[in-house]
């Protein structure tokens, strides 16, 4: 066994990712105030070749320092937009025929390992500032609440967590690989 060069990876340069075929799949941060959090969100969105990311409301948009601290250049290849209002912008998507799906804790929130999303939609996954969620307004507007299930002490995860378990899960379900 061993480690692959960059050159064995074979990765896309950003002008192939922008010509290639996308996944269904944008999110949108609503309020989130961590920079780490949003190149994350970017650097993921990259690895799983998402539509765009919505930055919404107090959300860090690119370029800035602590957002390419973690995107390492995925700002470039991952289309984005910045909309002031997050309620706005999924009232959009919703328009464009998204299904809207925040994830949350929420009493009538389905768990992730057993949503089913459907092939022929296209998703848009909503995650909420640290500390206050997904704002209700928003939560209204959604046509599911995915939660993570837990086992441990903790009442969440961190959003670039919860963001790559739920990407990678609609990515397998959906069958994107």
């Amino acid at each position: 066994m061993k480690k692959l060069s960059m050159d064995e990876l074979e990765r896309l340069s950003v002008e192939e990712f922008k010509a290639e075929e996308k996944s269904p799949i944008v999110l949108v941060l609503d309020n989130v105030r961590s920079l780490n959090n949003v190149g994350s969100a970017f650097r993921t969105g990259d690895a799983f070749r998402i539509e765009k990311i919505y930055l919404c409301g107090i959300t860090g948009t690119p370029p800035h320092r602590d957002i390419q601290k973690t995107a390492l250049g995925a700002t470039e290849s991952v289309d984005w937009e910045y909309c002031l209002n997050t309620l706005d912008a999924v009232q959009k998507l919703k328009a464009d025929h998204y299904q809207i799906c925040a994830l949350e804790q929420v009493d009538e929130s389905i768990m992730l390992n057993d949503f089913t999303p459907q092939k022929e939609n296209k998703y848009a996954l909503v995650f909420g500032n640290e500390v206050f969620g997904v704002e209700q307004a928003v939560l209204q507007e959604c046509d599911q609440v995915l939660e993570i299930p837990q086992l441990g002490t903790k009442h969440s995860l961190n959003i670039s967590v919860s963001l790559g378990i739920a990407v990678w899960d609609l990515m397998v379900k959906l069958e994107q690989f």
